[in-house]
């Protein structure tokens, strides 16, 4: 598989280096990026920067065009070279470098371009048309969406999340917000945006740091102030669920608390598929593999 854009976009870079005659535009990385893209509207805002539309006036490409406050930038990476990169940054190259046919290793949105600002940085990426997040799809298909629509979804995520953790990548804040349905293929494709918080990952590391959205954060989070990738993604799956089918917002306190009860009317599989993700003690959580063959996905 290759990524088109991609190419375009680095044969695109070589022939600026070898052609521009700005040299105040080659040193300037803002100047840079005006003579390649075009900004739009803005499409939304979070915790860690402001998302606008855009295309690449070469050849009209949409892109998402995101910009990250120098404060926003929670983790850093250094490379084998000693260069210290965004961890954004660091973790959509190591996807995109990625030689994997897996089901789940076309669900991140590609990172096109990056560019360091003295005050911020702007990342350029790739944007599926037509597509909305999670959160809309479900508002919109709410008469129709059920468990075979909901199945579908957490099938390709599930999958999604095992290429991630093949290649030590810790999401950390997947959520119905960071998951794009992609309607471009005819049939809803899960894609995964917002690495901002994302992290490389061995299968025995433990953080004790909190990044994403702590009202989602795992039970040994809140009992311990610790929490490590597997569990807390197998977490994050059963929360998308969630949302996906009680149309109402998810709170671990609250359900380690039982104040969050299951929809009676659910199937046996999907309501057990849920416990299994919602187990409080992260030594007996399920592996992703596991979820993967569950009844219900069958």
């Amino acid at each position: 598989y290759i990524d088109k854009s991609f190419v375009a976009s680095y044969l695109e870079q070589l022939l600026d280096k070898r052609f521009r005659g700005n040299p105040a535009e080659e040193d300037n990385p803002k100047l840079r990026f005006e003579a390649k893209y075009v900004e739009l509207h803005p499409l939304g805002e979070g915790g860690c920067g402001s998302v606008f539309a855009g295309y690449r006036k070469s050849d009209h490409l949409d892109v998402a065009i995101k910009h990250v406050p120098n404060k926003y930038q929670y983790c850093k990476h250094v490379d084998e070279e000693g260069r210290q990169l965004s961890g954004e940054v660091a973790v959509m190259l190591k996807l995109r470098s990625g030689t994997s046919h897996s089901a789940g290793s076309r669900a991140p949105i590609a990172l096109l371009d990056w560019y360091v600002l003295p005050h911020q940085l702007i990342l350029v990426l790739e944007r599926p048309m037509p597509a909305v997040d999670l959160q809309t799809y479900v508002e919109e298909c709410r008469d129709s969406f059920g468990e075979k629509k909901a199945k579908m979804i957490l099938k390709q995520l599930v999958k999604a999340a095992i290429s991630l953790q093949d290649k030590k990548i810790f999401h950390r804040d997947i959520k119905v917000e960071n998951i794009l349905i992609d309607m471009s293929s005819g049939a809803p494709q899960v894609r995964l945006i917002d690495f901002g918080v994302s992290c490389f990952t061995e299968s025995h590391s433990e953080y004790t740091t909190f990044y994403g959205t702590e009202i989602h954060a795992p039970p040994e989070w809140w009992y311990e102030h610790r929490y490590s990738a597997r569990p807390t993604t197998v977490w994050r799956l059963g929360i998308v669920l969630f949302e996906c089918l009680h149309n109402k917002n998810f709170s671990s306190t609250k359900l380690m608390e039982k104040k969050l009860q299951l929809r009676q009317n659910l199937s046996k599989d999907c309501k057990d598929f849920m416990k299994q993700c919602f187990i409080q003690n992260p030594r007996r959580c399920p592996s992703l593999e596991q979820i993967l063959l569950h009844p219900w996905l069958k």
